[in-house]
């Protein structure tokens, strides 16, 4: 958000702040969020290139197209099943440090 309409917000009454502080997130809990999402972009990317549907993946992984269906959105998935899920896919232990890492792509943003 540009720092006029900032002001603006906030001349008009509104708090202007980031999710962090929103929901009163830790920086732990914060980067534990994001290394989930990267996880699951990359789950989809894999997807995409390797041309796997959903229910391939789902049955290699033993798992209904339901089940990972939800896990692809983020909905009560541990970060071991979407590991998991990029190994079943081909990537190695060091692809999964790597996209956990977060290497290759932009950080979010972090409330001082």
């Amino acid at each position: 958000m540009d720092a006029k309409k900032r002001k603006k917000l906030e001349a008009d009454g509104w708090r202007v702040g980031t999710v962090q502080e929103l929901l009163d997130l830790t920086d732990a809990e914060v980067e534990l969020i994001d290394m989930h999402i990267r996880l699951i972009d990359e789950i989809k990317r894999r997807l995409s290139a390797r041309r796997i549907s959903q229910a391939a993946l789902a049955k290699e992984l033993g798992t209904s197209a339901s089940r990972l269906s939800n896990m692809l959105a983020g909905r009560e998935v541990s970060a071991d099943a979407l590991v998991r899920a990029l190994l079943v896919l081909g990537a190695t232990s060091r692809d999964v440090g790597r996209v956990m890492g977060g290497e290759g792509k932009k950080q979010r943003g972090r409330a001082a």
